[in-house]
């Protein structure tokens, strides 16, 4: 068992008086009620989320956090373990498709280090090296208890720079070859299902690389099968640095009262653990795109979750939620300064 105080806290509770403002705001604004659809249901569940009937993410904390992965070592991606640190130095050099778009958005980027395969202080890069990457989880637990517990930390002290910072909304992304093999295994634990419907080509492997790939979760699953009893217990033998990350940082958003936005197939499967961890963090997610990843679609309807966007996007990063974002600042836009019915003399509907 996981012995970190901060993981039993209780989830903050949404604030329903300010639901209710919202939805009769919508009732009265210039248009017929849900002319605009998902966006009215954004700016409302941001409302309840923010405890003010007039939202805004106008203070978005995006934080990337990064890990190699043991399992990469079975071939499971087209690309080497030194991508990982590569793509860390282009973040914070400011080339990767998350940072272009964090800036485009005036948008808090942190990127943290959870430990990679190629180890080298990378200026801008916050540091909490947990080891050299993951163990091979087909042959071994990914994580011990202590690196677990680490990469739990990592992500809730995100959060609380996050809140310092006075983030209206919060999304977090990852980096990590192999990645997507312990996101669908992990997702295959927690929901009971056969790896072939969640596992899919990740970063671009072909027909006979996918086969491979759930031949490899499947060794996994069976290796591990007897130990998979507890959320934490499954985290920990088949997630990875970045993955317990995320699930930490949305435990901690949902205890300090900051929305989440998620991203794609690796962060939605973290927000699975974090639920199971902490129940009520999904309550505090909105949605952002749903991904090319095969398994993206079954993770979301098993948290009966309805993304904004499909675009194809499989990029992880963040990437998919950053991209969204001027779409919530519309819906509260629109919200917050559409004129009503009375103010703008428009006559409302007959009855």
């Amino acid at each position: 068992m996981i012995e970190l105080e901060w993981l039993g806290a209780p989830c903050a509770d949404m604030n329903e008086s300010a639901r209710r403002d919202a939805e009769a705001r919508q009732r009265v604004l210039t248009k017929p009620l849900g002319a605009l659809g998902e966006l009215e249901h954004a700016a409302i569940r941001l409302a309840a989320l923010q405890g003010t009937a007039c939202p805004g993410v106008d203070k978005v904390h995006v934080a990337v956090f990064a890990g190699d992965h043991g399992v990469a070592a079975r071939g499971v991606s087209a690309f080497p373990q030194s991508v990982t640190l590569e793509m860390v130095r282009n973040f914070v050099r400011g080339g990767a498709a998350i940072s272009v778009v964090a800036r485009a958005l005036h948008a808090s980027l942190e990127v943290i280090n959870l430990g990679t395969v190629h180890d080298a202080e990378v200026p801008g890069v916050m540091a909490c090296r947990l080891g050299p990457g993951t163990a091979d989880l087909s042959t071994a637990p990914a994580m011990t208890a202590a690196q677990l517990a680490g990469a739990l930390n990592a992500g809730r002290e995100s959060v609380v720079r996050a809140a310092r910072g006075g983030a209206q909304l919060y999304i977090g992304g990852e980096m990590g070859i192999g990645n997507t093999t312990s996101a669908s295994a992990l997702a295959c634990a927690l929901l009971g299902a056969e790896p072939r419907r969640l596992t899919g080509p990740g970063t671009g492997i072909n027909g006979a690389g996918v086969a491979h790939k759930v031949a490899i979760i499947e060794e996994a699953l069976a290796f591990h099968r007897a130990h998979l009893q507890s959320p934490e217990e499954i985290l920990r033998r088949l997630g990875g640095f970045e993955i317990a990350a995320l699930a930490g940082a949305f435990i901690a958003c949902a205890q300090e009262g900051i929305p989440v936005l998620v991203d794609g197939f690796i962060t939605t499967a973290a927000l699975l653990a974090a639920e199971r961890l902490r129940p009520g963090v999904r309550d505090w997610c909105l949605f952002s795109h749903r991904s090319a990843e095969p398994g993206h679609g079954f993770l979301l309807d098993s948290l009966d979750a309805r993304p904004l966007l499909a675009m194809g996007m499989r990029l992880g990063e963040g990437s998919g939620a950053a991209v969204t974002v001027p779409l919530l600042r519309l819906a509260c836009a629109l919200h917050n300064e559409m004129a009503t019915f009375a103010d703008a003399g428009v006559s409302d509907k007959a009855g």
